[in-house]
């Protein structure tokens, strides 16, 4: 027995005590008990009051002061009043730091009844799916997001594979939709955004049917030949030779596809280059200018240079000889006999730059974007002819990341182009005479 029962038993032990002695002196024991027990029960009825007023006021204020088992009765629950108190506001910390935590991350979530009443939604809900955090509290989904996709998707109730839709935020972003019942009648909508990888598997799918296709063709040139040069014995040598001829020029063609995919690979295996020495650019751009000059031939280009012989730049010799060599040698390739090439090297505040423009056929506007992308062509026919791999452009984008540097186009129709690799300060090395 604890100290409040104890209390409480002398408690009844004093007022029977007090009965027995106004009985021994006025005499008549059953009136004296039945004031003595009114009394006893009319001061417990006072403290069943006043805990009644206190749990009308949640027990939000101090415990009322009593004794005996009234006093261990108002402790006990002003205790377990704190405890609650205590374990709510832990409650109420950890659900706040998982709603700052949902709302964090980069996948809409959106928490719905059976019906698809919403109850919570982060704010990726609002930039992926166009809802409110706030005041679309309490509508259905279905009335807010109606795209036919996912009203079937939901009205199936197969949610075993996610749903691929366009967001309807906007058309050109692809959704990865999840469906996750939970509890008696809970739902868990999540959406992803997959726009990245969808272009990724789409740039994978082009880019092996791109790789199938240009190497079908000098294949496909190179086994014809043989065919035909194993087949015919009547051949005079003039028809074998020109048939060999052009067997090696497919051959050529193809090792090139091969030798720019396997660079493009490795350039594509890291993001930056380890840079220990200066590249002598202007000694680089001299061989590439001369080399440039025989692949014009009797078209006589005319070539006008402004480099700065005193910069040279922090990098990989052979990658920047590659990205310089494909951007002149494409000027050359698609620019009109007798037209002019300009090549410019020099630095400004910004940093160095390496400038090539061309009186060319000219970019049309729409495919500037692309150009970088590996076999990706604005002429199909006349890429061929002219014997590009359609490779060089993303090889110069490659190895312009790699060198923190940046790829600018400029194009006019009949006017020519000018293609600007530009390089950041501390890449330059500047040697004054």
């Amino acid at each position: 027995m604890n100290r409040t029962w104890d209390e409480e038993f002398w408690r009844l032990v004093l007022l029977l005590a007090v009965i027995l002695l106004l009985n021994f002196l006025f005499d008549n024991f059953f009136v004296w008990l039945s004031i003595g027990l009114a009394i006893y029960l009319a001061w417990h009825l006072r403290q069943l009051n006043r805990l009644s007023e206190w749990i009308e006021r949640r027990l939000t204020t101090e415990a009322p002061a009593s004794s005996g088992i009234w006093e261990d009765i108002f402790l006990r629950l002003y205790r377990f009043r704190l405890r609650n108190k205590r374990r709510h506001k832990r409650l109420v910390k950890r659900l706040a730091r998982f709603q700052e935590a949902a709302q964090a991350m980069p996948n809409a979530i959106i928490v719905m009844d059976h019906e698809t009443t919403i109850e919570w939604c982060n704010s990726s809900a609002t930039r992926m799916l166009g809802l409110h955090t706030r005041d679309d509290l309490g509508q259905r989904l279905l009335n807010l997001v109606r795209t036919p996709l996912l009203v079937n998707y939901i009205a199936r109730e197969d949610y075993d594979e996610p749903l691929l839709m366009p967001s309807p935020v906007d058309e050109q972003k692809m959704l990865s939709v999840r469906m996750v019942p939970y509890g008696a009648d809970q739902v868990l909508l999540v959406a992803r955004d997959v726009t990245r990888m969808q272009r990724l598997e789409q740039v994978r799918r082009d880019f092996v049917s791109n790789v199938s296709h240009e190497m079908r063709t000098p294949l496909t040139v190179i086994n014809g030949y043989m065919e035909m040069l194993l087949d015919e014995d009547n051949l005079s040598r003039k028809d074998s030779n020109e048939m060999l001829t052009l067997v090696n020029e497919q051959a050529i063609r193809l090792q090139s596809i091969v030798d720019d995919l396997l660079q493009l690979s490795r350039l594509e295996a890291s993001s930056h280059v380890n840079v220990s020495e200066a590249v002598a650019v202007p000694q680089l751009l001299g061989t590439i200018i001369n080399d440039a000059r025989e692949l014009s031939g009797d078209q006589e280009h005319n070539f006008v240079t402004d480099i700065d012989s005193n910069l040279s730049l922090q990098g990989n010799e052979f990658e920047i000889r590659s990205a310089f060599s494909n951007l002149v040698f494409n000027a050359v390739r698609y620019t009109p006999a007798h037209g002019k090439i300009t090549i410019r090297w020099f630095h400004d505040e910004q940093g160095a730059c390496f400038s090539i423009r061309d009186s060319g056929i000219g970019i049309p506007a729409q495919h500037i974007p692309r150009l970088t992308e590996r076999f990706y062509r604005v002429d199909v026919g006349r890429s061929r002819h002219t014997g590009g791999t359609g490779l060089g452009l993303a090889i110069v984008k490659h190895i312009l990341q790699r060198h923190d540097a940046s790829l600018f186009i400029e194009s006019s129709l009949g006017v020519g182009s000018e293609f600007r690799c530009e390089f950041p300060r501390n890449m330059l090395v500047y040697n004054k005479s």
